[in-house]
């Protein structure tokens, strides 16, 4: 339109442009000066999955708040608060002009404010911007009110309502009101609640029903009163109403899971959420207070500044039901505020499931194979278990559910450091090794940092067919999965931690509570307890120690861990539990030692000992032959028949005879716990070859077969000057199969009485055994 035209326009129509301009001038306002609508930081609270909050944090006002929409409070509510504060509140543009007039003509013929007229709308605006009861109040207040109507629709002026009305001292909004007071949320609001609520907002102060309950119930029955005679409720709605009595909780300020909670605030601040948020989690309120009551319970008992942390997932869903990041958040001398689900340390044995699930993968064992448990050297790393005992033949069973630390390190010598530290950083699992450094042998015994949930995260692989996840805390958080076994191993492995892992044992699941399958860990100078495990459709682990990193002399995973982890898995939540299927590639074989071989297939003189034990897609693997001596353990030796000691052709009148070897390093066990006519007989002297009887060279010094030893006079000991003869390199010394160092100056104090066997090994393999007997004191 050409400026001509424009001044045509208003020459002919000068009200459409006085209105057009005053509409310009308004829009322009708006624009200048617009509501202070609700912006920034206004508030935080974090959800368990059934809806119900576990912390809050307060807006920038200092307010607690609890957002909703219409659609999520009581329809009971929102009746009781439009039918009596605002019943045109859907159809007035912001102001109703017959209640402004009634409030003008009662101030004016009494001289005080009766009542203010105002609507739902001009309640928002003086919640968003107080100002003073006067006309000129009351004037900007109306304002304000076109200007939300004008900007919002009517149910996000309802929203802005039920989450900012004052409900007392720092609490606002129907839902936090209805949780802090009422105990539950406000969806579920009985028609007397709701219009309790609906009234507090008019005197927040002094109608606080945790407070003045009677003072709060006058006032709720006016609005009743009101309700019934305008028709909104009808008369045996409201006299049932009547009946039922004020009764709040006091506001107090507890808190379930504060630092998973911490947590998804920081992932919610990261992602750049702003305004009044609110994030549901996965937990489960009722187990999270059992766990959390569980763990102050057992930090009462603890020494000062030790901490723990506790982590419950659903295996088929990979949620997390209870978070628990230290062992008391108002304890700050306990580390309170540092969240252990996430700290990086060392794990102890808690990796040794993921590696013999690895070595049945590979074929290397199945659950019986026969391994090494006596004192061995791996390119100068000597391992020793946790209680210094060696047991010489062990099961792979007996390995993990013992949790022997030479057997672990063979079996990981054989499988590669570097591949296993591999396959678990796949699954999950991210072991933290030295800036420069490579994964070596001591990452099976805790040579590297992991976190508990990473942990859990991998056990859960055991419940859920060998695929490992990383465990969520918000339902939509997406669902990250990695195999880190195969079903079969996973089977085989849980199998053993619950019972023993023998297909032969009474084997009897379902219908009643889940086993407990479990493993413990401890760390270099006990700085660290675990303990860790599923039961039924839940992974779930536990960490015990300072958050500093500081040692704790005699805590273990066994004895402070494991207790913990046992009562958690107690607490989950009761279900029928069906038999577990055995997956297609477990089968049952019975076994052979030492060979290692199916019975089936190995002769009966040589099956020393029958075990029935898992095998993995139908593999059987042997025993593999010890480090000392490479050659096969299935031999043909030459006996004389007369002497039935070891010959050679030639030497004598020796016959030959198929025999099974045992590995060298378990010679010093087998004495006394296997038949001599199992064993390979002694060498025939002057028929040994070169090399063949090392054993012969090997003589503990000092001390006699078949001696007997007396404490001295006022003495309650035996000390033992321990010397040897002929060893190659380093020697290991067994008491009773259990490990001894003697001081630098050869000498042992003995101070148990009764009989006894010494051992000396070389690293060659080389052993000779005393044994002896020492008297009680005198």
């Amino acid at each position: 339109m050409s400026r001509a035209a424009a001044g045509a326009f208003i020459r002919r129509h000068p009200r459409w442009s006085l209105l057009f301009a005053l509409c310009a001038l308004l829009w322009a306002l708006d624009r200048l000066f617009p509501p202070p609508l609700p912006s920034g930081n206004d508030g935080f609270i974090v959800l368990a999955r059934d809806g119900s909050p576990l912390r809050a944090w307060p807006g920038s006002d200092g307010a607690w708040r609890y957002p909703v929409t219409p659609a999520e409070v009581s329809p009971r509510y929102i009746e009781a608060l439009l039918g009596y504060e605002d019943r045109g509140f859907r159809w007035h543009p912001g102001v109703n002009p017959a209640s402004l007039a009634r409030a003008a003509w009662q101030w004016a013929s009494t001289g005080r404010i009766v009542s203010g007229g105002s609507t739902l709308t001009m309640q928002v605006a003086r919640i968003l911007e107080p100002v003073p009861r006067t006309p000129r109040g009351k004037l900007r207040q109306i304002v304000r009110a076109l200007q939300l109507e004008w900007r919002l629709s009517k149910d996000d002026i309802l929203t802005l309502y039920l989450n900012h009305a004052p409900m007392g001292g720092i609490v606002e909004g129907v839902e936090m009101a209805s949780r802090a007071y009422l105990g539950k949320p406000s969806r579920e609001l009985s028609h007397a609640e709701a219009a309790l609520l609906a009234t507090l907002p008019r005197a927040p102060s002094r109608l606080r029903p945790d407070r003045a309950p009677q003072a709060a119930q006058a006032a709720r029955d006016r609005v009743l009163a009101r309700l019934e005679r305008f028709g909104v409720w009808s008369p045996e709605v409201v006299a049932d109403a009547r009946i039922e009595p004020v009764i709040a909780q006091r506001l107090q300020g507890a808190w379930l899971a504060p630092l998973a909670a911490e947590r998804l605030r920081g992932q919610a601040r990261r992602a750049g959420s702003a305004g009044l948020t609110r994030v549901a989690s996965t937990l489960d309120r009722e187990l999270q207070a059992t766990v959390e009551r569980l763990l102050a319970d057992r930090a009462s008992v603890l020494p000062p500044r030790v901490s723990i942390a506790a982590l419950v997932v659903d295996a088929a869903t990979l949620e997390v039901r209870a978070y628990a990041g230290s062992a008391d958040f108002a304890d700050n001398a306990r580390g309170a505020h540092v969240d252990m689900v996430r700290g990086v340390r060392s794990p102890g044995s808690a990796l040794k499931p993921f590696l013999y699930a690895m070595a049945l993968d590979d074929g290397l064992i199945h659950s019986e194979s026969l391994l090494i448990d006596a004192p061995q050297a791996f390119g100068g790393y000597q391992p020793g278990n946790f209680q210094a005992d060696f047991s010489g033949p062990v099961s792979v069973s007996e390995a993990l559910q013992r949790s022997l630390n030479v057997p672990a390190v063979d079996l990981l010598d054989q499988i590669g450091p570097a591949r296993f530290a591999a396959r678990l950083t796949e699954g999950g699992i991210k072991p933290r090794i030295a800036t420069g450094e490579q994964p070596n042998l001591s990452l099976i015994l805790g040579g590297a940092g992991v976190t508990l949930e990473e942990l859990v995260g991998g056990y859960r692989a055991l419940a859920a067919g060998g695929v490992a996840g990383k465990p969520r805390l918000t339902p939509d958080a997406p669902i990250e999965e990695a195999r880190l076994m195969s079903e079969g191993a996973a089977w085989i492995v849980r199998d053993i931690l619950e019972g023993g892992g023998h297909p032969d044992r009474p084997f009897v699941e379902g219908g009643g509570a889940a086993p407990l399958a479990w493993k413990t860990g401890t760390s270099f100078g006990f700085r660290d307890a675990w303990a860790v495990g599923v039961s039924g459709r839940y992974a779930l682990g536990v960490w015990l120690g300072r958050p500093d990193g500081t040692p704790n002399p005699g805590f273990f995973g066994a004895n402070v861990a494991a207790p913990l982890l046992k009562d958690i898995a107690a607490a989950l939540p009761h279900e029928v539990v069906p038999s577990r299927e055995r997956p297609a590639t477990v089968q049952p074989v019975d076994i052979c030692w030492p060979l290692g071989t199916a019975a089936a297939d190995t002769p009966a003189p040589l099956c020393h000992r029958r075990r029935s034990a898992w095998s993995l897609t139908g593999a059987v693997p042997p025993t593999r032959p010890d480090r000392i001596d490479g050659s096969s353990l299935r031999q043909t030796v030459w006996i004389d028949p007369a002497s039935g000691l070891r010959t050679v052709p030639g030497c004598g009148h020796g016959q030959p005879r198929d025999t099974a070897r045992w590995p060298t390093l378990l010679q010093p066990w087998l004495a006394g716990w296997l038949p001599a006519d199992q064993r390979v007989p002694d060498w025939q002297p002057g028929c040994a070859p070169a090399g063949g009887a090392p054993a012969a060279t090997l003589r503990i010094v000092g001390l006699n077969d078949a001696s007997r030893l007396r404490p001295a006079p006022h003495q309650r000991h035996v000390s033992l000057q321990l010397a040897v003869r002929g060893a190659q390199g380093p020697v290991y010394w067994l008491l009773d199969g259990r490990r001894v160092t003697p001081d630098a100056g050869g000498k042992l104090l003995l101070t148990e009485s009764g009989a006894h066997r010494l051992t000396v090994m070389d690293e060659g393999g080389r052993h000779h055994s005393v044994a002896f007997t020492v008297d009680a004191p005198p």
